[in-house]
């Protein structure tokens, strides 16, 4: 009774916290997605794309205010098919990394921002890194954070694991055996309460979370309870594998990047292990690889001071070094 009443506390704590930005609806061609940015319109846009199945209010206020007060306009926003934006039927209107990359691009346009910094986590980071493929005009710098290069097929490489199989010959490491498991029990029924779907998703945070750093059960459980009054449909996001395994391009690609890049990755990412960032960084021209110790494929609220002041660091640079041989940064 009395670790419910301090869990509540908790969690009313974390709400009383939420900040509150210009909320907008976007039109994106048959889909509408919600927006919201913070900050002087006047100040350089900074762009969050969040990863695979979540929403842009999982970007942690923290980061947003310390962005804001760096100096930064920020925007954030639900994918399709995510929170508050629209669902798709997607047997009937099938949609790409491409299409994804086509919905930031307009809440870029409805904010007013011709160009802006980019920065993308997991699956954001490959959308992130098409647009500084396609729209390189657009795209002041891009941070790719937790992700992998353009191209690779995380759908095909987890359903290859979880057959028992290992990485073909060139590719990337597979997701470890501890987070393939979680991942099959992850999925709550479609008509689950609160609770029954707190407690499928839980496991799978302190499985992404990584070992090294401290976990707090209370964070995740708001977070996850946040999510889940704001969709309109928790198990559309799952098309996003779908989308994710076609029109991302390839990673030769990349060697097209302009825009000064940094690779932001965890030294305990269980989805993608550390020579994912690397072969990304080695992909970009002058890309800067910083690799953060202990963390995993999560954003936990006590590395928020961090990540704000590497994108800030990073957004504020003119220029990168040229070329690879800067060796990986880790701290």
């Amino acid at each position: 009774m009395q670790e419910n009443a301090l869990e509540n506390e908790y969690e009313n704590e974390y709400e009383n916290e939420f900040l509150a930005g210009s909320e907008q609806i976007v039109r994106a061609d048959d889909v509408e997605l919600w927006a919201e940015s913070f900050g002087d319109p006047d100040h350089p846009p900074v762009l969050l794309v969040m990863g695979a199945q979540a929403q842009g209010i999982q970007w942690n206020d923290g980061i947003v205010r310390r962005l804001v007060d760096g100096g930064r306009r920020v925007i954030r926003y639900d994918h399709r098919d995510t929170g508050r934006s629209s669902t798709v039927d997607f047997t009937a209107h099938p949609y790409t990394v491409a299409d994804m990359a086509s919905d930031a691009l307009a809440v870029l346009d409805a904010f007013g921002a011709a160009q802006a910094h980019l920065v993308g986590a997991s699956l954001g980071g490959l959308i992130t890194q098409r647009l500084a493929v396609t729209h390189a005009p657009r795209v002041l710098t891009l941070t790719s954070l937790s992700s992998q290069p353009l191209g690779t097929d995380t759908a095909a490489a987890v359903q290859r694991a979880l057959e028992g199989g290992s990485p073909l010959p060139g590719q990337l490491p597979l997701p470890t055996p501890e987070l393939l498991a979680a991942l099959t029990t992850a999925l709550p029924e479609p008509a689950a309460g609160l609770e029954e779907y707190l407690a499928a998703r839980l496991p799978l945070w302190r499985v992404l979370h990584g070992r090294v750093l401290p976990f707090d059960e209370r964070e995740y459980r708001a977070m996850e309870r946040r999510v889940y009054e704001r969709a309109r449909d928790l198990m559309a996001g799952l098309h996003h594998t779908l989308a994710g395994a076609v029109g991302s391009g390839s990673a030769a690609e990349l060697a097209s990047v302009t825009a000064p890049t940094l690779v932001l990755h965890g030294t305990e990412d269980p989805m993608f292990p550390p020579a994912h960032a690397e072969a990304t960084a080695a992909a970009i021209p002058g890309a800067r690889l910083v690799m953060i110790e202990g963390m995993g494929h999560t954003l936990p609220r006590a590395l928020d001071d961090r990540l704000a002041a590497e994108i800030l660091h990073h957004t504020s640079r003119a220029q990168v070094g040229s070329g690879h041989s800067e060796s990986p940064t880790r701290s």
